[in-house]
């Protein structure tokens, strides 16, 4: 199987609830898609997730999923999560992402790497309009399970969100991303409330743990092609993973994105280190035994997470931040996950 990201993704069976199957966005998903085998199902939640499936899967054999997202599909976000005082809440709109990144917490979130693609996005602007009523100028994050863009162009999702954030400019959005599918992106008008972030790493970073995600140079290229179309632009240096180094790689990461990200379009950059639950650290090194990760010195930390130790934590981070300083005013940084 090839899963290739920009152009026609394939599956090898497509799973699709029985009331969804006439529904306008799953023809256009099924348009933009290869698979072999399309199966109706009640609900993703018979089937999706029910048999284990190994993470690594993923590589070779990975089905998807469309149907409804029921539930809460609005939640309150950790402490610590994005910039700002304001309350931080993330919507869901998909599950799993196409990405292997060794560090990432969806190996041992979910039983399965499958993707599950939610198509009523109606009902979840429905329910960020009685959380937006609730707490005025909040924040809303998108791609806390699945990367926003990578499969934008297929999904189609982006103009009803930017229709909902016009109509309540004092609410923001944070579209996440380590992708540089950036050309559902520049269909579209930027808002000032409107914030597309890209998770960097630095070139050896990247090349090492960001398994199938596009290089740090490209993702470099993304924004300065977001900037000059108008969009505002957020960064996060997170997960730092120490290895021999890291401070020059860093310093030259961040002297490259400064030649293309202006102070004016940068609204926050978040730094954090490398942190796991411990399930998920254990799923790590059993999925990457080779890798640096599995060969680092970590800690339970005080919080229950696998990390650096703190002063280690605060070492890293400070360094970073000396390195941004040249080019980024001190209060458009914050730590992330620390507090």
């Amino acid at each position: 199987m090839n899963l290739k990201t920009y152009g026609m993704a394939m599956f090898n069976k497509v799973f699709i609830e029985s009331n969804y199957l006439e529904h306008p966005r799953v023809f256009r998903i099924l348009e933009k898609i290869k698979y072999q085998d399309k199966i109706p199902i009640n609900d993703i939640g018979d089937v999706w997730g029910r048999v284990k499936k190994p993470y690594l899967q993923k590589r070779t054999n990975l089905n998807l999923f469309i149907g409804a997202k029921k539930g809460q599909l609005v939640k309150e976000a950790p402490p610590a999560y994005g910039a700002g005082t304001q309350k931080h809440f993330y919507f869901i709109h998909a599950y799993n992402c196409i990405y292997e990144c060794e560090y990432c917490y969806l190996q041992g979130h979910f039983n399965t790497p499958d993707l599950v693609f939610f198509v009523n996005h109606h009902e979840i602007i429905e329910e960020m309009k009685e959380v937006a009523l609730n707490n005025p100028g909040c924040w809303f994050h998108a791609g806390e399970f699945s990367d926003s863009l990578a499969l934008s162009h297929i999904t189609g999702e982006l103009p009803e969100y930017f229709d909902f954030f016009k109509n309540n400019p004092d609410e923001k959005l944070e579209i996440r991303t380590k992708s540089v599918n950036i050309k559902e992106l520049l269909k579209l008008k930027p808002l000032p409330n409107i914030f597309v972030s890209f998770s960097l790493s630095s070139e050896y970073s990247a090349k090492k743990f960001d398994l199938k995600t596009p290089p740090t140079k490209h993702r470099i290229n993304a924004i300065e092609k977001l900037v000059q179309a108008g969009y505002r632009i957020g960064i996060h240096f997170d997960p730092i993973i120490y290895v021999n180094n890291f401070e020059k790689d860093y310093e030259d990461i961040i002297t490259n994105l400064s030649q293309v990200l202006p102070d004016s379009s940068l609204a926050y950059i978040s730094i954090g280190v490398v942190r796991f639950t411990g399930d998920v650290y254990h799923q790590t090194i059993r999925n990457y035994p080779d890798s640096e990760i599995s060969h680092t010195l970590f800690s339970k930390s005080e919080d229950g997470k696998v990390r650096y130790n703190r002063p280690m934590r605060k070492w890293i981070l400070n360094k970073i931040r000396e390195k941004l300083l040249p080019y980024y005013q001190n209060d458009k940084i914050y730590e992330c996950m620390e507090d």
